[in-house]
């Protein structure tokens, strides 16, 4: 559930109140007069999450400042709707926007998951570790900036996406050149000898087939199922698994002077970021129509009198 709060001049609160009434998914309107300022009212109301892009509209059709409205989440307690239908229920695209807008952006806290994701990678391939690569994939935010991209795409936002796809890609050029300053440190240093890189059954991080494919559509598919709870964080070690291998693999054969293993991780891990953003923009985009249908019906059986449906026309 939403809640809106809106600072409206006086000689136009009840033209706002009048069009929030007629706004589906708008309730417990309450209307007030801003103690000290008699040229103000405030206006609250609680807005479903299906109803929010209409009210986020209506606010720009009114012309209101970003300063005199304010749009919170509240998480409801009691009554629980066990069987609400998605449109009312399920996703919340200004909360999923918002959540978009927040991780398209290169902060601090990123780049340095991204780094330590890099470090414990780059190990796991030099050692043939499976278990230091599933801790990298963890550790690593990737699947952030990757939602973030389909949320621009199926909302028309090429800013945001564009945003977004620098994000990612600067942290996966991050993994690379890690892994690969940290194959040349150690191997400088006399620490690692010859490596045969690919061992521990990591050679398919360079070598495309059907699995590539598959296992890059079902983790964009898993990525949106999930961006909007919170499994996210589970669920980002599923999406990493086609990002954060390939990355250090990439820079480890790169550290080694393997070029024809590094430009085969390259060519995995461009597959693996298209499908990702393929499956999951087109798993969105039915959500969102999914959504809008959901909403539609109830409205389209309310506009129609009982037993409409079973009139047939006269001849």
């Amino acid at each position: 559930m939403l809640s809106v709060r809106l600072s409206v001049p006086a000689d136009q609160v009840d033209h706002a109140v009048a069009m929030l009434s007629r706004t589906d998914g708008v309730g417990e309107l309450v209307r007030l007069p801003v103690e000290g300022r008699l040229d103000r009212h405030q206006v609250t109301a609680d807005v479903t999450s299906a109803g929010a892009e209409a009210v986020l509209a209506l606010i720009e059709q009114l012309r209101i400042a970003d300063e005199d409205f304010l749009l919170v989440r509240q998480d409801v307690v009691a009554p629980l709707q066990l069987h609400s239908s998605l449109g009312r229920g399920g996703l919340g695209w200004v909360e999923i926007l918002g959540e978009a807008r927040a991780n398209s952006r290169p902060f601090a806290r990123y780049l340095a998951l991204i780094s330590v994701a890099a470090v414990i990678a780059a190990l796991g391939v030099l050692t043939g570790n499976g278990i230091l690569i599933v801790g990298a994939m963890a550790v690593s935010p990737d699947l952030l900036p990757i939602c973030a991209i389909c949320v621009g795409l199926v909302n028309g936002r090429i800013r945001l996406a564009w945003r977004a796809l620098l994000t990612l890609l600067l942290g996966l050029v991050l993994v690379g050149a890690l892994a690969a300053a940290l194959t040349a440190l150690l191997h400088l240093t006399g620490m690692i000898g010859h490596v045969a890189i690919g061992q521990g059954g990591l050679q398919s991080l360079a070598r495309t087939d059907y699995s590539t494919v598959l296992v890059a559509l079902a983790a964009g598919i898993a990525a949106m199922l999930s961006f909007e709870t919170r499994a996210s964080a589970a669920v980002g070690v599923a999406i990493s698994v086609t990002t954060i291998p390939a990355s250090a693999y990439l820079g480890v054969a790169f550290g080694l002077g393997e070029a024809n293993e590094a430009w085969g991780a390259l060519l995995v891990l461009a597959i693996n970021v298209a499908l990702l953003i393929v499956s999951g923009t087109i798993t969105l985009a039915v959500q969102a129509q999914l959504a809008k249908r959901s909403q539609a019906l109830p409205a389209s059986r309310s506009q129609s009198l009982p037993g409409d449906e079973w009139q047939q026309p006269r001849s």
